[in-house]
């Protein structure tokens, strides 16, 4: 039976987790509806609205491990390099995300992405060696049961709106993301196992810091997406504060992510 202590504080960070994606959605949302100067321009940098959050995020945790949080002398550390395969991952699944929503609607996105579980336990078994119960396999497979029931319902109004309706391709590109985050949660469990000295900052840090180096190579380099937000917030310095208290919310949702993978694991961090 878990502690009193450790109920309390999964609690925390769930809480912690809800508050600041939540809050952060209402930002995102504001972004998304706003309109901006006399001629009511729209926001056109929802999609490089990740990788600038990595950045922000990898500065907000290394900016504390320089100043409160730093490691202690000796402590046993992975290697920078120990991200980097994660990090690719968790780069591409949610641009995968996103762009399945081109094929199916956000609701039928966020229930089929809650069959997460799933590919987070397969992943540790193969990648980290960890095994599952009949009764965690049996409950991760009810939930995703009952998930897909709804996910498969979809409104024919909703559907017409979509740019591109494909429900194979959108389902898909759930999948492939699905598998990719499962990847990435099973590395880091494995990072921790390997390292016991590792902290849920150092972890967020170098996380961060690849992600960032990815998502800035592909805004900046592949695409014009990163020049054309920075263009837009020069013009207008109130979506710039949106975007930055976007980037706050992550960061602050992260230390509560990172916190319950180094203390309860990736599975329960999915569940929350």
């Amino acid at each position: 039976m878990p502690s009193l202590r450790s109920v309390a504080t999964l609690a925390v960070c769930a809480g912690g987790i809800y508050a600041s994606y939540l809050t952060q959605g209402v930002m995102q949302e504001a972004l998304a509806i706003k309109r901006f100067g006399p001629d009511g321009e729209r926001f056109t940098g929802l999609k490089a609205l990740n990788g600038i959050q990595s950045v922000a995020c990898f500065l907000w945790a290394a900016l504390l491990l320089v100043t409160v949080a730093r490691p202690v002398k000796g402590a046993r550390l992975p290697p920078v390099t120990a991200y980097w395969k994660a990090g690719v991952t968790n780069s591409i699944g949610p641009a995968l995300g996103i762009e399945a929503l081109k094929n199916i609607s956000y609701p039928a996105q966020v229930l089929a992405k809650s069959c997460k579980m799933i590919p987070v336990m397969v992943m540790g078994t193969l990648i980290g060696g960890t095994f599952y119960s009949a009764l965690e396999y049996a409950c991760a497979l009810a939930i995703a049961a009952g998930i897909s029931l709804f996910a498969r319902q979809s409104s024919s109004k909703v559907t017409a709106k979509l740019a591109a309706p494909n429900a194979s391709l959108g389902y898909g590109l759930c999948l492939v993301n699905l598998v990719f985050d499962g990847y990435t949660n099973a590395a880091q469990d494995e990072i921790f196992k390997r390292y016991s000295d590792t902290s849920a900052l150092w972890t967020m840090c170098w996380m961060n810091f690849w992600c960032g180096a990815y998502n800035l190579a592909f805004l900046f380099g592949v695409t014009s997406s990163g020049w054309q937000l920075a263009a837009f917030c020069r013009r207008y310095p109130e979506a710039a504060w949106d975007v930055a208290l976007f980037c706050l919310c992550g960061a602050v949702g992260q230390l509560f992510i990172f916190a319950t993978i180094r203390r309860f694991g990736s599975l329960a961090n999915t569940l929350v």
